[in-house]
């Protein structure tokens, strides 16, 4: 196991029961696939962990009633080494709101919480790939997003073979399409957690902008 799983029974229990956050990954919109989900070992003993838990029940209703789409970044959130933070703060610059709730999820390859992790094939559950490569084809879906460490570790499997073998990159140099078929269109983005290359988290952040609002990008 190159993964350490997260302590938390009742982290482990609500991942047990949705393993995604936001909405259901077959009824979004913008669908963004990770690697895990990470969190301090001690959250539990945070007074935030209250706010993780109702997020976990309901993402699109936490985000609707608190204005922010992950409790991370509640001005209450003061943390530790604030694992998953950066990620989240990075997303929230592209320019979601809660108007968007319905419209949003979160999915990891490794569908438990860790607290470290260096994850290779034998992490992964078969029937959870197959649940992300079923939201990413068969669901609602238009906007898929994926980073290149996502990528290689999909690439390791036998679950997305069927489009991976045939990657299609567009010369768009601010979010490359990995693969578009009809109304559906898998990006390539940095990870939001990655600490460097800002200029083109920037771009990216505008590009995704533009999907969000096409009717202030007139063509």
């Amino acid at each position: 196991m190159s993964h350490t799983p997260h302590p938390s029974r009742k982290l482990n229990d609500l991942f047990s029961a949705r393993p995604f956050q936001g909405v259901d990954p077959n009824k979004a919109t913008f669908l963004f696939v990770g690697l895990d989900a990470n969190y301090d070992a001690e959250i539990e003993s945070h007074p935030i962990f209250e706010r993780v838990l109702e997020y976990h029940k309901d993402g699109a209703a936490f985000w609707r009633r608190w204005g922010y789409h992950h409790p991370f970044l509640l001005p209450e959130f003061k943390y530790g080494h604030k694992k998953g933070y950066n990620f989240h703060r990075n997303f929230a610059k592209i320019g979601f709101s809660p108007e968007h709730a319905d419209m949003v999820s979160f999915i990891e390859l490794l569908h438990v919480p860790t607290t470290e992790s260096k994850l290779d094939i034998q992490d992964l559950d078969r029937s959870h790939l197959q649940r992300i490569n079923s939201a990413i084809f068969r669901g609602n879906a238009k906007y898929i997003f994926v980073s290149s460490g996502v990528v290689d570790l999909m690439r390791k499997t036998d679950e997305f073979d069927d489009w991976l073998l045939k990657v299609r990159r567009s010369p768009d140099e601010n979010l490359p399409v990995l693969y578009s078929s009809g109304n559906r269109t898998v990006y390539l983005h940095l990870h939001f957690s990655a600490q460097y290359q800002d200029q083109r988290k920037k771009e990216e952040a505008k590009a995704i902008k533009a999907l969000i609002y096409p009717e202030r990008n007139p063509a």
